[in-house]
């Protein structure tokens, strides 16, 4: 994986600025540690930063063909049968899929996007039609945020590396200030919250030249008659997730697995394991917790028991080489602030804070590892998919607090946003975009419109989390549930195949079940783990509170001030963003948006 950055005019002298782009580099680097490059040109700069797994020396950046030059963030897991395809008219100097990416687009120009089979951001500058192509994998699994002025198209992995650029303002909006208080840690499609800026949605493409940007959308969920019997789809499954992991084993580096005792990472770490075995070779496995969580956990419908029983129960069945990070309170608040500047927003408070802690320590023993996100989008694994009142409920089953979040806006946004209207045709929007067939029970129709909600809101928030929290340390993390086959596959699963046995995920489970111990198989799913100690409240409530008492004027301008207190007096415990955020995490989030407005000196601005 890697970071990759930009600048694009037909107007001016791009190679004026090479400060500028140093400095966006520098803020890549985390990105990419391994390697650096660059292109100027008169009409382009093309910056990039590599974190080196597949052909560490043939493999860097930017790399030119001809006229052609990309600069690529990603990972092609069909890039041996594209290259074969490719070399009828290609000869290749190296084993990377970079070259591939490149090759295959100066072939197939744009329509290549609809070959490829990976997670991937790039762009490839055509210097004889002075043009330049930017693609997005279908899922959104790795990012690209731009920005355009009346001359020129700047771009960047990452939205500290934009605001490297003299060009962008560093500035908010009414949308931001939406964006921030109602929909955050969520994002609305599209939206890089500061004002102008914007994301290349997943599964988008397009190109610049002088007649400006010309993006379309190249994939979607879509809609078709499924005519398979529930065996033959388990063994669709079945197929289709094993060849995915396998395929995502691939790398010139040592490969791991996150592993938390539950369905999907035991999975994932099961068929390493298996494949590792072949080349005598043994999996290491990682898992997190937090000091004292056996002393203060307590059950609850979300979270019904905790991982270590199972995690033991999985590296004994494995035989792995595992490795348990810890996390101590203390050392969670203070990875708030580096979260909020790896994800280059405020996010999910400790949720991101003890991925990141524990993506560094992974760093320590490798470079790339597996993990088990957007199993639970896909196949149906949320309890609002289940319960029959939340999910035929309108609005986002996870953001049911837009009365307590709107109390927040300080007044000057709040008479310019109308936030119940903001909230309700964001979602209106998606569930609009869902496709259905008209053959469609009610059942099913509404469990596309859910499928939808989570695919372009939620699963997005937690794709950013992995991406952002892993990279901070130069860490590849890989998602074989994310596999676009997978997610055409599934959207089109009769809601009674995917509840198999009235279980979450049960169709999972029945096509896999020869993987797991039934220990595992049929655990309750359990979230990622977080801590329940009351330590962290505290720490929250002091540092937050530090904040107010030394002044805390950026948070203040675009936050109530009298709401903050109320906070801070744990008068109320709403969830802000579904379970994984209750007065600790909202607390949390205001420490996060505070350092985010000073870090990146971001001012308000009214439309």
């Amino acid at each position: 994986m890697c970071g990759i950055a930009g600048a694009i005019s037909f107007i001016e002298d791009m190679r004026e600025d090479m400060k500028v782009y140093e400095n966006m580099q520098r803020a890549l680097l985390r990105r990419g540690p391994d390697q650096r490059g660059m292109l100027l040109a008169k009409e382009a700069a093309l910056i990039h930063t590599r974190l080196a797994v597949i052909d560490i020396n043939g493999g860097r950046q930017p790399m030119s063909f001809g006229k052609y030059t990309i600069i690529y963030n990603g990972e092609l897991y069909n890039t041996e049968e594209l290259r074969s395809e490719l070399a009828e008219d290609f000869d290749f100097t190296t084993a990377s899929d970079t070259e591939v990416v490149l090759k295959g687009y100066i072939k197939w120009g744009s329509a290549c996007v609809d070959r490829f089979n990976g997670i991937f951001a790039f762009a490839v500058y055509d210097e004889d039609k002075h043009r330049v192509f930017l693609a997005r994998d279908r899922i959104g699994v790795k990012p690209l945020f731009y920005f355009q002025t009346e001359t020129k198209l700047i771009f960047a992995s990452e939205l500290p590396a934009l605001l490297e650029h003299p060009d962008i303002p560093h500035e908010i909006d009414e949308q931001g200030a939406a964006e921030l208080l109602l929909m955050a840690p969520g994002r609305t499609m599209g939206c890089g919250v500061i004002r102008g800026v914007k994301e290349l949605p997943p599964g988008w493409c397009g190109h610049y030249s002088a007649g400006g940007l010309d993006i379309r959308e190249y994939w979607r969920l879509r809609a078709y008659e499924l005519h398979e019997t529930f065996e033959q789809t388990a063994e669709h499954v079945r197929e289709l997730v094993l060849d995915s992991i396998k395929r995502q084993l691939v790398s010139d580096v040592p490969v791991c697995t996150f592993l938390s005792g539950g369905l999907d990472s035991s999975l994932i770490s099961s068929v390493a394991a298996s494949e590792l075995k072949k080349q005598g070779r043994r999996l290491s496995t990682f898992s997190v917790d937090y000091t004292d969580n056996d002393k203060y956990f307590q059950s609850s419908h979300f979270q019904p028991d905790s991982d270590p029983e199972y995690i033991r129960c999985m590296t004994e069945y494995l035989g792995t080489d595992h490795h348990r990070t810890m996390i101590d309170t203390p050392e969670l608040v203070n990875a708030l602030e580096d979260a909020a500047e790896a994800r280059g927003l405020p996010g999910m408070a400790d949720v991101d804070a003890s991925l990141l802690l524990f993506c560094r320590e992974i760093k320590k023993y490798g470079t790339v590892a597996l993990s088990g996100e957007c199993a639970d989008e896909i196949f149906g694994g949320y309890p609002w998919y289940r319960d029959k009142d939340i999910r035929m409920t309108d609005g986002f089953p996870w953001a049911q607090s837009t009365a307590y979040r709107s109390r927040f806006l300080c007044d000057d946004y709040a008479k310019r946003i109308n936030a119940d209207e903001y909230v309700c045709s964001a979602y209106r929007r998606t569930v609009g975009c869902a496709e259905k067939l008209v053959s469609d029970s009610p059942l099913e129709y509404r469990m596309r419109e859910m499928t939808q909600l989570n695919f372009h809101w939620f699963m997005q928030t937690l794709l950013d989390r992995k991406d952002r929290m892993s990279m901070y340390s130069g860490l590849e993390v890989r998602v074989p549930f994310c596999d676009y086959r997978i997610a055409e596959y599934l959207y089109n699963v009769p809601w009674e195949y995917k509840d198999y046995m009235g279980r979450e995920k049960g169709l999972l489970r029945e096509a896999m079940k020869e993987w797991l111990p039934e220990k595992v198989l049929w655990r309750k799913k359990s979230p990622y783990p977080k801590t329940h100690n009351p330590a962290f409240l505290a720490g929250v409530t002091e540092k937050l509170r530090s904040i107010l008492d030394n002044g805390g004027e950026r948070l203040t301008q675009l936050v109530k001030r009298e709401e903050l207190e109320k906070l801070l007096r744990h008068e109320e415990n709403v969830q802000w963003y579904g379970q994984l955020m209750n007065l600790p995490q909202t607390i949390a989030y205001f420490i996060q948006l505070s350092y985010w407005l000073e870090r990146f000196d971001i001012r308000l601005k009214w439309a």
